[in-house]
Formats: C-alpha cells, structure tokens, sequence
C-alpha cells in the first residue's frame, strides 16, 4: 500500500538521504513502515524496467555465519550473483534451503571449505542450518541492479536512471510483494506501508535435540 505521510516523516526522510547519499547526485527516498506507522528495517526495494538499459553489478557477494547467525541477516542480490558461504564460527555448520528459488545443501563444514552457491532465478531464499535450528537467514534474488535494504530507521536510497520503473517492495516476515509504478527523477519520496506483517520467526524457533547436543 503506497501512501502519503506527514510533513514531520518527509523531514525525516529527507533528512536520512542527505546523510546516506554520496555527493554525487540524488535518489529516490523510500521510506518502508508498518501498518501501525513505525519503521521497518530489511525491506527489500528494487526498481525493475525493460525500458531502461542496466548497469553491470557486483556478482559476488557473502553470506557469513557468526555466533550462530547469518550475516548480514538479509542479503540481496541480482540474479547469477554468486554467493560464498563462510563460517567465522568455532563450530561447523550445514546450511541448507528448501526454497522454491534455490534449493541447495553445504554439509557440515567450517572455514571457507564450503563451495560457492550461484543463484539464477528471482525469489526469496530462506536459508538454515540442520544444526541450529535458530539461525535464519534470507536471500532475496532480484532481476535488477537498482535495489536496497531499509535501514532501521526504515528509510532506503535507491538512485537509477531516469525512466518509469517498477517499484517492488518485500519483506522476509510478508507474503506479498508490494508493487507500483514510479518514474525517476519525478518521485524523489516514497512511502511503503507493508500492511501484513507476521510476527519474527527466530523469536518462535524451538532449540532442537540436535542443536543442543552441538552447543
């Protein structure tokens, strides 16, 4: 749901992009919330369009595992990103995915011993481990280099160039994906209210049998 917010939150938006953005050009300021108007940090943004031509982007990226975490918590990519998987912990881990996007498996492993995983199709990865069954983390696979993260504050900065585009919005606790249509450099502020939001997952997870014997 797209909307327009007060006088007091464009100040704040306003304010997070001169403090994030490079000195060399504006973006599109996106600003993500909840249903009840508070911010929401690890909102996925991307801008998609057929009619303008892309830039290359960083294909590589990493997904560490510290202190029986995944981090960052929320990777994005671009579509035929490879991601490497290294784990900075003292303890091995086996991380998997079900998802319908990418479906893959490193067996127990520690270090960098573990094979990089390319991910070719758009979707949201969830990612675990057999081992500790409280570490979540997502990967989210987009078909376009123009993307960002929200901060916690729940403001994103997303430069590209002029066009009309599609805006998506997504998030790992959502089952939606929130779309309209926007055109750079017209649309300078946005707001996303993401009306669906589902309590987190990791604060849920049981410790299993097999995760305690390891701990």
């Amino acid at each position: 749901m797209f909307n327009t917010r007060s006088k007091a939150v464009w100040q704040c938006v306003t304010l997070a992009v001169f403090l994030h953005l490079p000195l060399v050009g504006m973006a599109m300021a996106v600003y993500v919330e909840d249903k009840n108007g508070q911010p929401v940090a690890n909102a996925v943004i991307s801008l998609s369009a057929q009619s303008v031509q892309a830039v290359s982007a960083n294909r590589t990226a990493i997904m560490d595992q510290k202190d029986r975490q995944f981090v960052p918590e929320v990777l994005v990519v671009q579509q035929g990103t490879e991601v490497t998987f290294p784990n900075s912990d003292d303890i091995r881990h086996h991380v998997y995915s079900f998802s319908p996007a990418k479906k893959f498996e490193l067996r127990l492993y520690h270090g960098t011993t573990a094979k990089p995983v390319t991910f070719e199709q758009a979707g949201k990865v969830v990612l675990g481990c057999n081992i500790h069954d409280s570490m979540l983390g997502y990967i989210f696979v987009v078909d376009s280099p123009y993307y960002a993260l929200s901060s916690v504050s729940g403001v994103a900065n997303i430069s590209a160039p002029d066009g009309e585009y599609t805006l998506s919005v997504q998030h790992y606790r959502s089952g939606k994906v929130y779309e309209s249509l926007v055109r750079m450099p017209e649309q300078s502020k946005v707001v996303v209210t993401l009306d669906d939001l589902a309590p987190d997952p990791k604060n849920a997870q049981p410790t299993s049998e097999l995760e305690a014997l390891f701990q």
